[in-house]
């Protein structure tokens, strides 16, 4: 970063003053386009609105410089002014996009949307916002061109510098996480709707104070600056330097923007055309951008494998009711997919669902760890209903659920989804990697157990099946759950496995007076394991009781074998 400022610095007395001119737009915009890397290439969020926060900062230093004047007081007022027009903006558009059901597609055609609206209100503002032809002439600081493209340039590398610090830490991993699992993160006891809705706005206002720096650079501001056109075209600069890198949309902002400027006159339609061919030729032939063909610009991890420490004792866990299912059902429309559940579960109970596939198990599972499922009922988690909670609001009643596939993230080490898994218990870092990771007991148990320990620098991916079940295991009862709901978390492992798995939850039930749920297809590590089993059939309950009633009831031998002959 020193090299980076050192070169602003010197770079106007190496350059002629167009170039100058030139630059210091583009190093504005490359501003706007890390901002865009940070949502998309690390946290997923693909937004095309960044422009239009830009040209928001831009827009409120042309209108209060055009009618007040321009003093220290007035240019105060102005940044204040676009960060909080663009903040609010943001926070509008946030909840629009990240609200509950939201897909992917969906935050990216809300942000697509916004630039448009903003464009009809700068049109409908008439001579005020100066309509279609937009602002120019109005007071600015007396600064040269040189003067600005420092300023510019500067922010450049200060933002540069904060992202990769925020990127390298174990926020950072968060962010890789939601990008990766949303889903699984959520059920780690994460707000990622939150976290997102607060990371776009922090965004919006580095965006803002961006376009304030253009409009007192440029003395012009234009509705082009802010349209679904220019929010695209940041899109493109990150594909083709590289997501994920914070160099590559740098080099993409940066040369794409300065060499438009020097062919639009000569060649302003062929130049277009040239940009959207390498544009397509690089999401199809590298997706990773042109910074993947020379192996640089991405953000390097530090290298270090974080030591685990057993996490202070937790309040010991109290014997009692642990989770009251009342008259549960689910419905999809017409069809009733549980009817009428209802069921207690104690501090120490190993229980196991079963029953024919389709019968509702895993429905019944999502609607005890996540409120906003089930139709009618109640669902109570020591005591507490749990309403129409989000599953964040769940895992923090003492929820902790382990999905039928083992969920976990990808392309991080086993030691940053522990770190991940800890997230609500330890507010993880803005800017540093913490070398340790505490882990409760019983997660620590299973790491040392599974030979994880020895394999905390290894990606997941690279991991066997077996493997990324007892880490997602390990994930969960991080969390330091009083209930723990397992979707058959032996399927496809060996006998070796699914005995050290069965002797592991055993262990969790009778030492650590975890109240486990579980769904299980395997009869006899049902009967191995298990301290009461609960038939359901259709989506309702036909037997509550001891293991031995359920292995010799005729009514369980007639269900299993109707569902086999069919």
């Amino acid at each position: 970063m020193l090299a980076g400022a050192l070169a602003v610095l010197v770079a106007p007395l190496l350059l002629d003053t167009y170039s100058v001119n030139v630059l210091t737009r583009s190093l504005l915009l490359a501003v706007a386009a890390v901002t865009v890397d940070l949502l998309w290439g690390y946290t997923g969020i693909l937004s095309f609105a960044q422009a239009a926060f830009l040209a928001i900062g831009a827009y409120a230093l042309a209108l209060v410089s055009s009618n007040l004047g321009f003093s220290a007081a007035t240019g105060l007022f102005a940044l204040l002014l676009g960060l909080g027009a663009a903040g609010l903006a943001a926070l509008l558009v946030g909840w629009l996009a990240f609200s509950y059901g939201a897909s992917p597609l969906y935050v990216s055609t809300i942000t697509l949307v916004f630039p448009i609206v903003f464009v009809q209100l700068i049109f409908a503002g008439g001579n005020f916002t100066g309509s279609s032809s937009g602002l120019s002439g109005f007071d600015v600081p007396e600064l040269d061109t040189e003067s600005w493209f420092r300023v510019a340039g500067l922010l450049l590398v200060a933002v540069t510098a904060l992202t990769v610090t925020l990127v390298r830490s174990d926020f950072g991993r968060l962010l890789v996480a939601m990008r990766e699992n949303d889903v699984r993160c959520q059920f780690l006891g994460i707000p990622t709707a939150r976290l997102k809705v607060l990371l776009f706005v922090a965004c919006a206002l580095v965006c803002a104070g961006a376009g304030w720096v253009y409009a007192a650079a440029t003395a012009v501001v234009a509705p082009e600056l802010g349209n679904f056109v220019s929010g695209t075209e940041l899109v493109i600069y990150t594909a083709l330097g590289g997501r994920a890198t914070i160099a590559g949309p740098i080099l993409g902002a940066v040369s794409i923007d300065a060499v438009s400027n020097y062919l639009n006159g000569a060649l302003p339609f062929l130049w277009a055309l040239i940009v959207g061919l390498v544009f397509v030729v690089v999401i199809v032939a590298l997706p990773g951008g042109l910074l993947s063909l020379l192996r640089l610009g991405r953000v390097r991890q530090p290298r270090f494998v974080p030591r685990l420490v057993e996490a202070p004792a937790a309040t010991p866990r109290r014997d009692g009711t642990v989770l009251r299912v009342e008259a549960l059902d689910k419905r999809f429309g017409s069809l009733q997919v549980l009817n009428s559940v209802a069921f207690t579960a104690h501090a120490g109970d190993l229980l196991s669902l079963i029953g024919p596939n389709g019968a509702g198990k895993t429905t019944l599972m999502r609607c005890i760890a996540d409120g906003r499922e089930r139709s009618a009922g109640l669902v109570e988690i020591g005591g507490q209903s749990i309403r129409r909670m989000p599953p964040h609001r769940c895992t923090a009643l003492g929820v902790g659920r382990k999905f039928q596939t083992a969920a976990v993230f990808e392309t991080m080490t086993v030691a940053e989804c522990l770190r991940v898994a800890r997230s609500r218990v330890e507010r993880p870092s803005l800017f540093r990697r913490t070398p340790t990771i505490a882990l409760p007991e019983a997660a620590l148990e299973v790491v040392q157990a599974t030979g994880l320990a020895d394999r905390l620098g290894v990606e997941t991916r690279q991991l066997s099946h077996g493997e990324k079940q007892s880490l997602e295991l390990a994930m969960v009862l991080a969390l330091e759950p009083t209930l723990l709901l397992l979707d058959e978390p032996t399927a496809g492992l060996t006998k070796q496995e699914r005995q050290r798995i069965g002797a592991l939850l055993a262990d969790l039930a009778q030492r650590h007076r975890l109240c486990i749920v579980l769904v299980e297809h395997d009869l006899d590590f049902v009967r191995s394991i298990s301290s009461r089993v609960i038939v359901l059939h259709q989506g309702a309950v036909v037997l509550d009781g001891a293991v031995e009633e359920a292995v010799q009831s005729e009514t369980v031998r007639t269900i299993y074998a109707g569902a086999a002959h069919v």
